[in-house]
């Protein structure tokens, strides 16, 4: 069973906190701090104990935006230990999801937390620490994900599928902030940038971060449209305004956005180009 801090400096959203993680049965203990000094004296007392002393802190649940240190200071002074404990943000914010990961945060849980989303991080943590859960069935998955396919209307068949065949390909992904889940449509992102172990969807009306490594939507997007020009963009190829190759170096606009080709794609991506432009 899991010992656990949490780190909060809004008393209502800590006890909140505390009380979901206490409910929780895989959790032996859970303790609060109001303040990054508090926090820090705790954690340092667990630390000079050690993992295995009485006083061992297995995780901490940490807010980020905090008077004084924020959590991810925090977190980069846990950084030089040998042994500290794991990390769970816990935040109202998505904007330093890229930060969090960067620290090998355990997991990113956006307020206001919903139950089953901490579930998710308290059995994440507990697999680190080599306690799964055993057989019980797995929780929901962590951050949203694509939704089931099926047969987008009046689709053709995408990039690389036999004649007269329809790809099952999502319409939609869910992206979740604060609680709230948006459906986009995958046909109005222009391009995909990878940061982190997440993906930020471009749209022309702004962006959304989902928990999605860009390789899966690579394969999952492949028929409709969507390519591999860098290890850090996936591009639709219908939304790519010019191709531009100049001094060795090659780059795509799409629609106010320049983004660099790799030169492993850069032939397969102007073959492609070409060919769409010519039926």
């Amino acid at each position: 069973m899991l010992r656990v801090l949490a780190v909060d400096d809004e008393k209502p959203l800590l006890e909140e906190l505390l009380y979901l993680l206490r409910s929780d049965p895989r959790v032996r203990s859970a303790e609060g701090a109001s303040d990054a000094t508090g926090a820090l004296r705790r954690i340092t007392r667990a630390l000079e104990g050690g993992p295995d002393g009485p006083d061992g802190i297995d995780v901490v649940f940490l807010d980020i935006q905090m008077a004084g240190l924020t959590g991810l200071d925090i977190a980069r002074l846990l950084s030089g230990f040998a042994r500290p404990p794991l990390i769970v943000f816990v935040t109202a914010h998505e904007g330093f999801a890229v930060q969090a990961f960067d620290l090998k945060a355990v997991d990113y849980v956006l307020k206001p937390v919903r139950p089953e989303r901490l579930a998710e991080a308290v059995r994440r943590a507990r697999a680190l620490l080599g306690r799964p859960d055993g057989a019980q069935p797995a929780p929901e998955p962590a951050v949203p994900d694509l939704r089931t396919p099926v047969p987008p209307a009046g689709a053709e068949a995408g990039v690389g599928a036999g004649a007269g065949a329809v790809e099952r390909v999502p319409e939609q992904i869910a992206v979740e902030l604060g609680g709230v889940t948006r459906f986009v449509a995958i046909a109005d992102i222009a391009y995909v940038e990878a940061q982190g172990d997440y993906a930020r969807l471009h749209t022309d009306g702004g962006s959304h971060l989902v928990r999605i490594p860009l390789s899966t939507l690579e394969e999952r997007w492949a028929a409709r449209g969507f390519v591999r020009i860098h290890r850090r963009h996936l591009v639709a190829l219908g939304r790519i305004d010019e191709l531009r190759m100049e001094a060795g170096t090659t780059s795509v606009r799409v629609g106010p956005a320049e983004l660099q080709v790799s030169r492993r794609h850069a032939r397969d991506l102007r073959d492609l180009l070409m060919r769409r432009a010519t039926g």
